[in-house]
């Protein structure tokens, strides 16, 4: 259940935020205090803090209750247990009522323009038709863009023509309206605990485009630990999620050949991992012809994969 504190002070005991900024965590206690005091500097206050617990055993909950208690921003707090960041988003998103939705890692922080940035963009473009919200930059603490900027500011396409096609790699600072985020929740699969962002994403895309603005709204440093190093034994032990990120990819016709080959691969990688036998996923896809070109070389590779991750994990 949902514990909500609500700051006084501010006119109306039941102010709607625009924006509500969901950050799902788990054993960050050490981590969050930089996010916090980045909320606290923003220029514009139209935010909510949602925070959402994944079964933290460190003092994560004593953190945020302290937080609450000194009545500077509007935070919400929930608590689950633990099932992976994507089922924490799951849960936060389906009970936020803001427009906006604005997904924060708590190993990072916002510079103290974000908000002010994101809603100034929102008010520019937020009645564009078949628009599903923004994508921003985000950047090290030292400054350095994350991979790339956007080729051409301010471009309205969709997440594969953009970021996928496009070949910017990397993360970006996405903020979704909240209406249609809520029609593609995050798959869950038994006993998995990863399921990559894009898988959303990638759905999204067609139906709807995203404004891709050469702004930055966001700060990352990749911790050891965290979800982007924690790498290929992470996608392993989840292998029906990162077979299901393949599958999308593959079933687009707009999907340009390199990913499709590369996504070819992971797609029989992971399928393997997950138990499928070579009939089975070849059925599952549309591109018989790459499905056999590519199969070789993929089942060498998982062969690999296995060999070597049995052995580090019997080290371990």
């Amino acid at each position: 259940m949902r514990t909500v504190w609500r700051t006084e002070g501010r006119g109306e005991t039941e102010f709607m935020s625009t924006l509500t900024i969901i950050t799902p965590t788990y054993n960050r206690a050490a981590l969050l205090p930089k996010l916090y005091e980045s909320l606290l500097r923003q220029t514009n206050p139209d935010f909510d803090w949602l925070v959402v617990d994944d079964g933290s055993t460190d003092d994560t909950s004593e953190l945020i209750r302290g937080y609450r208690q000194e009545k500077k921003i509007r935070i919400s707090y929930e608590r689950q247990p633990n099932a992976g960041k994507h089922t924490a988003l799951n849960r936060g998103i389906a009970g936020i009522e803001s427009e906006l939705t604005f997904i924060v890692d708590s190993d990072d922080y916002l510079p103290e323009n974000a908000v002010e940035t994101i809603l100034f963009y929102h008010g520019k473009y937020k009645n564009t038709p078949n628009l599903c919200g923004y994508s921003f930059l985000r950047c090290h603490g030292d400054g350095r863009v994350n991979t790339a900027y956007f080729p051409e500011d301010e471009k309205i396409d969709t997440y594969l023509h953009v970021r996928i096609n496009g070949k910017i790699g990397g993360d970006k600072a996405e903020v979704f309206f909240t209406d249609i985020l809520k029609k593609y929740p995050f798959p869950v699969f038994a006993g998995e605990k990863y399921m990559p962002e894009d898988v959303v994403w990638m759905r999204m895309s067609g139906p709807y485009q995203m404004v891709h603005i050469n702004k930055n709204v966001y700060v990352c440093d990749y911790l050891e630990g965290g979800l982007t190093n924690t790498g290929r034994r992470m996608k392993i032990h989840s292998p029906k999620g990162m077979a299901l990120r393949s599958k999308i990819y593959l079933e687009d016709p707009e999907t340009c050949f390199p990913v499709k080959v590369k996504m070819m691969i992971l797609y029989i990688i992971y399928g393997h991992f997950a138990g499928d036998g070579g009939k089975r996923l070849l059925a599952q896809i549309p591109d018989k012809l790459l499905y056999a070109v590519c199969y070789l070389p993929s089942f060498v590779l998982y062969k690999n994969w296995k060999r070597k991750y049995a052995k580090e994990d019997i080290q371990k």
